[in-house]
This record gives structure tokens, C-alpha cells and sequence, in this order.
């Protein structure tokens, strides 16, 4: 029996579109709002995920910092916020509020903290220099701020001990999906191609994520390239944030590659599922993963999917799709050409085992479960 709600906190960087603030939205639909009384506070923007936490009920702050140059009195504001609201828990996501919000939640005091690490690795290549040092930053101070460390993957879990990242801290709980939006629709398959003009046979390839180095749209669009020497008539849907005609980097790539009738650039979309459970192969050319939502939902929806082998993306796809190395295009166009050219009978089964392995264990409210086991083994409620 609970005494009283559980008052959880959750300080996140942005509310833009993106992984971790999809799963923190996805989280808080799942949870039982009678057992835990959740609030969000942003430290720079609202963004698109902004509508859909408020949605659910959930209060939601923006504080309107700016992004890469936090400020000592943000830092004592945000300080005197969470000691007059009292949480029992403040859960930080990303490295920025992790160090913000970790700090401020400490300062504040009786509080415990709860730090969220998204990345698998963490380096220049990929990643800001200001992003970089913040998550050394919070290496150094691991052992101190935080009371628990969740890892959304294995691997994240081991680079970033590699890091100096207090060990004794972490657990892991993956990502989940929601398999009441995510499933498979045959009149997406339909719609979706009749909305971009195209016959209702046309195989489409899609990638779905924000435009970053670490996404690597490049290597994508030159395994593109050779997927259509292949299969002249497959598609390519790419959406996600700056997916659009005005990002002139993605524009040359796809022109380059003398693409521009077989690509499909529509940005942020509302509809995912639909475009998810239109796909007939889900890609994830990704230089850098912690756990891909992206890959998550296209397997939820029994789309067959290749994907690099960074974070724990082979580990979630397993025997019910591809695995390639990074940054290699040949390899990633022979994969998706493979699945393209199976009998539909074979790639189907694919799917059915691939949707089939996201209920097992990657449902939403079993991961919402362990995040509740967590928040009451901190605050021993």
C-alpha cells in the first residue's frame, strides 16, 4: 500500500523532438498517476513534445535558458523552484540537465536524484565540445550528485564507466514503445503511398530521425544510391528535425546522387505510426545509438529492419533483421537490397518475429514498471 503519491520531478534539457524527449513523454503516459504525481520542468524550450506532455495532464515549466551558456543565478532559480515544489525524486535527462539540474536538485536538498544517460559513447567526432566536457564534467561528479544512474543500453552503461562514471550507480532499463500506436496497418501501407504519389507497389526504405552527425543522413544516402541500381523503383521517406528543402547539406547529398525523384523529405511529422507501419524496410545508419527509438517502433509495427552495429541496436533487432558496421554504404545498401528482394512471404515473417520481439520485452508499461520499481526503492515507499 502507498502512504501518498510519489512526487517525481523531471528536468530535461529541451522539449524538442527527439529520443529522450519522446521516451520521457512515452514514460509519463505509461505511469500510474495515482501512485506518482510527475511534473516536467524544460531548462531552455518547449518544443513539439511541449503539447503532447501537457496532453496528458502533466504540468509543464519552461525555464527559457539559453542552450550552452547556463548561468549561476539559472542554476540558484531553478534551485529555489524544486525546494519550494519538494519533489521525493528529481530525474534529469541528458547530460546538460543532468549537471543543471543534478546540482540544483543537490543544493536544494533531501531530494533524490536520478541521472538519465542517453549516449552509447561520447566524442568530438560526433558530439558538441561543450557536450563533451559537460559529460566529463559529470563523470567527475557521479559519485556525488547523483543517487542512481539509468542507462537506456548496455553499451552506454560501459563507455561511460570507461569515462570515470561512478560503476556502483548504474542499472540499465531500456527503451519502450507504445504497441496500442505502434502496430502493423495495412491502410498505412496504402494511404502513405497514394499521399506521396506513388503506386501502391512502390517498396519504401525509410529513416527516420533528426538531421545530426550523428545519424549519419550521408552514408544513408550513399547506400541509397546503390539500393536503387538495384531496386529502380524503391522510395526513400527521411522526417525528422531540419528533414527539409531549405537543409542545403541534405539537398546536395540527395542531388549528388542523382536521387531527387526518389527521395521524400517531410520533417516532423505527427503521423510516425503511419509512416512507421507503411515502411517495408526501417534503416538506422547511426555512427553513435544508446537504444533506437526509431528501430523500436518500425519493429513494433513488423517492419524488418538494418541497422549499424552502435549502442545496443544489434542487441534490440537481433535475428529479425539486419547488422552492419557504421559509415560502410556498400554494406548497408546490401542489406537493405536483401530484404527488399525476399519473397514477401519471408520478410513478412521477419516483421511477425521482429513486432513479436518488442511485446516480449519492450513494451511500454513493463519499461514504465521498472522506472516505478526504481522511484520506490529511492524513496523506500
Amino acid at each position: 500500500m502507498y502512504s501518498r503519491q510519489i512526487k517525481i520531478i523531471h528536468v530535461i534539457t529541451g522539449l524538442s523532438t527527439g529520443g529522450a524527449e519522446m521516451m520521457l513523454y512515452k514514460l509519463l503516459s505509461a505511469m500510474d498517476r495515482v501512485k506518482y504525481n510527475c511534473e516536467v520542468i524544460s531548462l531552455t524550450d518547449t518544443g513539439e513534445v511541449f503539447e503532447k506532455i501537457s496532453d496528458l495532464g502533466v504540468p509543464v515549466i519552461s525555464l527559457g535558458m539559453k542552450r550552452g551558456r547556463p548561468h549561476p543565478v539559472q542554476l540558484w532559480k531553478l534551485k529555489n523552484l524544486l525546494k519550494k515544489k519538494s519533489p521525493d525524486v528529481v530525474q534529469t535527462w541528458l547530460y546538460h540537465s543532468d549537471l543543471i539540474g543534478g546540482l540544483a536538485a543537490k543544493i536544494a536538498g533531501d531530494i533524490q536524484i536520478l541521472w538519465n544517460i542517453r549516449q552509447a559513447r561520447i566524442d568530438t567526432e560526433i558530439y558538441k565540445v561543450t557536450t563533451v566536457y559537460t559529460a566529463k564534467v559529470c563523470a567527475m561528479l557521479s559519485k556525488w550528485i547523483p543517487d542512481k544512474i539509468i542507462s537506456c543500453s548496455q553499451t552506454a552503461l560501459q563507455s561511460h564507466m570507461e569515462l570515470g562514471y561512478a560503476e556502483e550507480k548504474f542499472l540499465v532499463i531500456p527503451n519502450g514503445f507504445d504497441l496500442s500506436l505502434y502496430k502493423p496497418d495495412f491502410g498505412a501501407v496504402i494511404s502513405v503511398r497514394k499521399e506521396l504519389g506513388l503506386p501502391s507497389e512502390t517498396p519504401l526504405v525509410g529513416l527516420f530521425a533528426r538531421f545530426h552527425p550523428q545519424k549519419d543522413h550521408h552514408n544513408f544516402i550513399a547506400a541509397a544510391a546503390l539500393v536503387h541500381d538495384a531496386v529502380p523503383s524503391a522510395h526513400f521517406i527521411l522526417c525528422g528535425s531540419n528533414i527539409s528543402d531549405n537543409n542545403s547539406q541534405l539537398i546536395a547529398w540527395i542531388e549528388e546522387n542523382n536521387l531527387e525523384k526518389y527521395f521524400h523529405l517531410l520533417g516532423i511529422r505527427k503521423d510516425i505510426p503511419r509512416l512507421a507501419a507503411s515502411l517495408d524496410v526501417a534503416v538506422s545508419s547511426s555512427l553513435d545509438e544508446g537504444f533506437p527509438n526509431a528501430i523500436g517502433e518500425a519493429m513494433a509495427c513488423a517492419v524488418p529492419c538494418v541497422v549499424t552495429n552502435v549502442g545496443d541496436s544489434a542487441s534490440l533487432v537481433g535475428e529479425t533483421g539486419r547488422i552492419v558496421e557504421p559509415g560502410d554504404p556498400h554494406s548497408l545498401s546490401m542489406s537493405i537490397i536483401e530484404l527488399l528482394q525476399l519473397a514477401p512471404k519471408y520478410r513478412e515473417k521477419l516483421g511477425i518475429l521482429a513486432k513479436q520481439r518488442i511485446e516480449k520485452d519492450f513494451s511500454i508499461k513493463f519499461i514504465a514498471n521498472q522506472y516505478e520499481a526504481v522511484y520506490r526503492e529511492l524513496t523506500n515507499k
